[in-house]
């Protein structure tokens, strides 16, 4: 019976003590979540000096590759698909499953799975989610240039 208790107690103080920040908040923001289901197209990709500098997006690419890209997003299970399509003979073909969620924040959070569960995947992307509609959204990403934060804004259409 000691030991129940302290084992208790132990947990008790373990919890109590647990960090309540995290990295990103996984509030989520359900309501933007359903306005975003359904498949779109990244007809845009726009940042300051893009004639002098390429940004490679997501780690996949550059940029202006996404462009014309398809995307899906399922928003009961957060998950969803991308694929890129520019017909440019300087891209490649890519397609990869994806989990998302959009945080109270405003923040739209993004894992490209490939071959893995994503469970397995530590890394992923945050970006700003603006003017979201039932037929577009933005979404942000902050980048440094040269010590300068620059911002790149991929803009979506409904299909």
């Amino acid at each position: 019976m000691k030991k129940t208790l302290f084992t208790l107690l132990l947990l008790t103080a373990f919890i109590s003590c647990k960090s309540t920040s995290s990295t990103v908040n996984t509030n989520l923001d359900n309501k933007t979540e359903r306005m975003l289901k359904g498949d779109w197209t990244l007809t845009s990709v726009n940042y300051p000096n893009s004639a002098y500098f390429k940004v490679n997006s997501f780690n996949i690419e550059d940029s202006k590759c996404f462009v014309n890209s398809n995307w899906s997003f399922v928003s009961n299970n957060n998950k969803g698909e991308m694929s890129l399509n520019n017909v440019s003979s300087d891209c490649k073909n890519f397609s990869s499953p994806i989990t998302w969620y959009i945080n109270k924040e405003g923040n739209f959070v993004l894992k490209i799975i490939n071959d893995y569960k994503a469970k397995k995947v530590n890394n992923g992307f945050v970006l700003a989610i603006r003017n979201v509609t039932e037929s577009s959204f933005d979404l942000i990403d902050t980048i440094n240039v040269a010590g300068q934060t620059k911002n790149i804004t991929y803009t979506f259409q409904r299909n």
